[in-house]
């Protein structure tokens, strides 16, 4: 059962709702790793790199702009939404390479 921060009334609480977060977003990058997955499979055969330059620094503008919003550390999470384009760039680019070359 979700509470709200500021009905938290000690630190197991605070713990568990921030596990239930944590859970959360993993779950929510298992989906976005499924996107990642098909986006392999649609760029290969129209011809597109899977590090297209432009979609970074869109993908990048728009996390500042969402950290900037909820007033967090725009920086840090640009920097961590780039390590996390980084591993989608890797994956994607293991899959089409494996597409073209079957084992």
């Amino acid at each position: 059962m979700k509470t709200c921060a500021s009905e938290c009334n000690d630190m197991a609480q605070i713990r568990a709702e921030i596990d239930r977060l944590d859970c959360e977003l993993i779950t929510l990058f298992a989906e976005r790793w499924t996107y990642i997955t098909r986006a392999a499979e649609i760029k290969k055969p129209i011809g597109l790199s899977a590090r297209i330059e432009s979609r970074i620094e869109e993908v990048a503008s728009k996390v500042k702009t969402h950290a900037c919003a909820h007033g967090l550390n725009a920086q840090f999470y640009e920097t961590m939404w780039r390590m996390l384009m980084e591993s989608a760039i890797s994956h994607e680019e293991d899959l089409m390479e494996a597409e073209e070359n079957p084992k």
